[in-house]
């Protein structure tokens, strides 16, 4: 059986790598701007009108999102940590309390990192497989490409609030999540710590790719695939000019 779990690992392989290569898009000057200013346009009158506007920090902040392998030639395949280095994100705090504050998230998925290994390195044994940097990018493609997430016509990923509820620490968010040019509403259980001066969330949310209309990853007629749960983790960080 070696020859055929070489023969099917070789066949993935060549399926990945023959995907086109995508660009690496970081902080252009056109759609990624224009995202910030829309952003930063709905936040400035909250700020006028009192309350506390909490810009988010990439730097400071962690946004992780999981992808796992499936098929019965899982074994063969790798799951996957991706990273977003950088995102536009704000979040008001209102006077009046919880139920009129609000937030929001962005980030483009061309711009995500894929596999870092120090990442990897600290999810244990299910991440620990060192995985080559043309393996990385032949994933990257993939992932990002037409018969995926279509990162060249879809690039961005929002979140929006619509509600929030709770006291600190402790909140529940509704939440409009837009991904591959649909829309879905989710609930999500926030940490809030640190306000009023500063402002630091953990959450984590799960999304089912295929609510998107997206197509999980998938070759050699599904022996090697992706499972269509996404796990997208974060830790947030924030201050108030």
């Amino acid at each position: 059986m070696r020859w055929f779990q070489i023969a099917l690992l070789c066949a993935a392989l060549a399926a990945c790598a023959g995907a086109p290569e995508l660009p690496v898009t970081r902080n252009s000057e056109g759609a990624a701007a224009a995202a910030t200013t829309d952003l930063s346009a709905t936040y400035a009158p909250l700020r006028a009108a009192g309350g506390r506007v909490f810009t988010l920090n990439p730097a400071q902040s962690e946004v992780r999102i999981y992808a796992f392998r499936s098929g019965k030639a899982a074994r063969l395949g790798h799951n996957h940590v991706l990273s977003a280095p950088d995102f536009q994100g704000f979040f008001y705090l209102a006077p009046d309390g919880t139920a009129a504050s609000r937030f929001d998230m962005a980030f483009r998925l061309d711009q995500l990192a894929f596999d870092d290994p120090q990442h990897r390195a600290a999810l244990g044994p299910a991440f620990a497989s060192a995985i080559s940097a043309e393996d990385t990018a032949s994933t990257r493609n993939n992932m990002l490409g037409d018969n995926n997430f279509q990162a060249a016509r879809f690039p961005w990923v929002r979140i929006h609030s619509l509600q929030i509820s709770g006291d600190a620490p402790k909140f529940a968010a509704r939440i409009a999540v837009e991904l591959h040019g649909q829309t879905r509403e989710m609930r999500v259980p926030l940490t809030v710590s640190g306000l009023p001066e500063k402002l630091m969330v953990q959450g984590a949310l799960v999304l089912q790719q295929s609510d998107f209309g997206v197509k999980p990853l998938s070759v050699l007629g599904g022996l090697l695939a992706v499972q269509d749960a996404v796990v997208v983790e974060f830790n947030l960080s924030g201050d108030s000019p």
